[in-house]
């Protein structure tokens, strides 16, 4: 019986690592994607048995690099979910944003998507699987970090291209939306100060940040059966931060239950 292979990009992260655990429950392989051999490994070797957890190190804006992965993974199995979550912010304001790294922010956040789907899509469709791509509440609204932002919105139109073009073969793509999420990426914010987190609940209505956890668990939906009819949208994980805020309707409406 052929194995089916779950793709994830960027998996030696936290949010990578919590989101191939998770898919390991219906997953028979889990290929860890991520252009840090090293961590790669070290994460594929934490996560549990060699033949279920595979690292392949990956460039995943080279067109060449991904190709390569395409044929690893085909390797392994049958690829039944690619989870697009590879993914980096860097200049915070457009005043920093050199061409270079909006082109670079870019190329990470919105063109691997492109480049890792359209090298796995003839086994999505033998699979009937899905794409999942990790976007941000960025790309809804304005929180800084203007280039990734952008490319997040690009991602989240690029989700509803493959949701209309490819469910005639089968294929489903969503993306998920976090908020804040408690990563090893916040240690230098949270360096800078030490209060960033505490900060950064009182706008979320659930009094709260995301765990990778929290991600994971809406991935593993989205790529679950339960999820069959469920394609082309974008689910914020993100303690209801794009709902709205408490502090500002507490101001508008003067009431106290804000």
């Amino acid at each position: 019986m052929t194995r089916t292979v779950a793709i994830v990009t960027g998996a030696a992260g936290d949010i990578g690592r919590a989101i191939a655990e998770r898919l390991a429950d219906d997953h028979d392989v889990i290929l860890i994607v991520d252009i840090d051999d090293a961590a790669a490994a070290k994460a594929a070797l934490d996560l549990g048995p060699v033949e279920r957890f595979v690292a392949h190190a990956c460039d995943v804006t080279s067109e060449k690099s991904v190709a390569e992965m395409a044929s690893q993974a085909a390797l392994l199995g049958l690829v039944r979910t690619l989870v697009n979550n590879a993914g980096a912010a860097r200049a915070v304001s457009l005043h920093d944003t050199t061409p270079e790294i909006w082109r670079m922010d870019n190329a990470l956040n919105l063109e691997a998507a492109f480049l890792c789907f359209r090298a796995v899509e003839r086994q999505l469709e033998a699979s009937k699987g899905s794409v999942i791509n990790i976007a941000s509440v960025n790309g809804m609204n304005v929180f800084g970090h203007p280039a990734y932002s952008a490319a997040k919105a690009g991602l989240l139109h690029f989700t509803k291209l493959v949701a209309v073009e490819y469910g005639k073969l089968g294929i489903r793509s969503n993306a998920v939306a976090p908020g804040t999420v408690r990563t090893r990426a916040w240690e230098a914010r949270a360096a800078a100060n030490p209060n960033v987190f505490e900060e950064a609940r009182r706008w979320y209505p659930l009094q709260r940040v995301v765990d990778p956890s929290d991600v994971a668990n809406a991935v593993a939906f989205l790529a679950g059966p339960q999820a069959g009819a469920i394609t082309g949208v974008c689910l914020p994980v993100d303690c209801g931060l794009t709902a709205g805020q408490a502090e500002l309707a507490r101001t508008f409406s003067q009431s106290e239950h804000y």
